[in-house]
């Protein structure tokens, strides 16, 4: 089993879906941007959707972030 407070442990072995609900069940926000810069996740709204059919109950806010060409609104993730 997968020690979910062992960042070492989870980048080993984890899934996407485990590495991302890992980081948000330690209190943080997760974007699209995020997911691609930490794990590599290009679909994060397809890998939230399976956390929710398994029964984990995730939140979603859009937000406004800077962006090099003005302001832009994604979507944003907690438990």
């Amino acid at each position: 089993m997968i020690d979910l407070t062992d960042p070492d442990q989870i980048e080993r072995s984890a899934s996407q879906e485990m590495k991302i609900l890992a980081y948000m069940k330690t209190g943080n926000t997760i974007t699209g941007f995020e997911a691609l810069n930490h794990f590599g996740c290009f679909r994060l709204p397809a890998r939230i959707h399976k956390l929710k059919q398994d029964g984990h109950v995730i939140h979603k806010q859009m937000i406004e972030i800077d962006t090099h060409d003005g302001k832009s609104r994604v979507a944003e993730y907690w438990m």
